[in-house]
């Protein structure tokens, strides 16, 4: 019996579960190899063959040699593993969550300075108006 997920109704969110978990499972784990400086350097010297020694999806490794944040989310990155990528290109997590949301650095961190987005209309899909 598939268990009820009521939370993938909130517009924009992946929500971090187990199943998200056991997929990025690989994906996470070559993030946190990036806590070793010989890691990040061997990374850096030739990514696809560093990633290839992971048993990542290649999907998973395409995304993370687009840099594509958002799709290493879809396929179960937690966004606290893959800081370490943002952490080994010399991004801050604040120019990380900036790219992921399309807008500049300074257009989001005043976006947060402001309070954020606004909840109207991202509570849930079925929200009443």
């Amino acid at each position: 019996m598939p268990l009820d997920k009521p939370y993938t109704d909130v517009p924009g969110t992946t929500i971090f579960d187990a199943d998200m978990s056991r997929m990025g499972y690989h994906l996470n784990q070559f993030c946190m190899s990036l806590m070793k400086a010989e890691n990040r350097a061997r990374f850096k010297a030739d990514e696809r063959a560093y990633l290839d020694e992971w048993a990542m999806s290649e999907e998973q490794k395409q995304a993370v040699l687009d840099r594509d944040l958002n799709r290493c989310i879809a396929l179960g990155g937690n966004i606290y593993f893959l800081a370490k990528i943002g952490a080994t290109d010399g991004k801050s997590f604040q120019q990380m969550a900036g790219s992921m949301t399309g807008m500049t650095e300074e257009e989001y961190r005043n976006m947060m300075i402001n309070g954020g987005r606004s909840a109207e209309g991202n509570r849930y899909i079925g929200e009443k108006k």
